[in-house]
Order: structure tokens, then C-alpha cells, then sequence
């Protein structure tokens, strides 16, 4: 594993190590979590993110009916 240096303020370093501290994990695995979190999105989470930007659309089929078929056309 690399070690690496960041520059954070001190406030955000501050808070990160006490919510750290109430999680009961170092501050460096918090870090690490969250950078894994960020740069690891699963399949899923991609599938999610597509249903919900579909929810919030203002696009209507007006009521048309789709053939799978026609889904499926080269």
C-alpha cells in the first residue's frame, strides 16, 4: 500500500478526525473509505443512478406502446 500526503484544512481535518473518532476508525481509514466509495461505483449503483434521473425527467410517452421488437431493431 502507497502512502501518499494531502493538504486539508484544518477545520474539515478536525471534524473528519472526530467523526472518525465516533465511528471508531482512524481518520486515514475514513479516507480510505471514502476514496473507495467514490472511485469503486458498482453496476448497481449505475443502474440507480439511471432509474432515478429517468424519475426526474418531464418526459412523457403519451401512451405509446413499445413492441420488443422494435427495442431490439439494428
Amino acid at each position: 500500500m502507497k502512502n501518499i500526503t494531502l493538504s486539508i484544512d484544518d477545520e474539515i481535518l478536525k471534524l473528519g478526525r472526530e467523526y472518525a473518532r465516533q465511528h471508531k476508525v482512524s481518520f486515514n481509514v475514513l479516507v480510505r473509505r471514502l476514496i473507495e466509495q467514490t472511485v469503486k461505483t458498482s453496476s448497481t449503483q449505475w443502474l440507480n443512478d439511471t432509474f432515478s434521473l429517468m424519475d426526474k425527467t418531464n418526459v412523457s410517452s403519451k401512451n405509446q406502446k413499445w413492441k420488443r421488437e422494435d427495442l431490439y431493431r439494428g
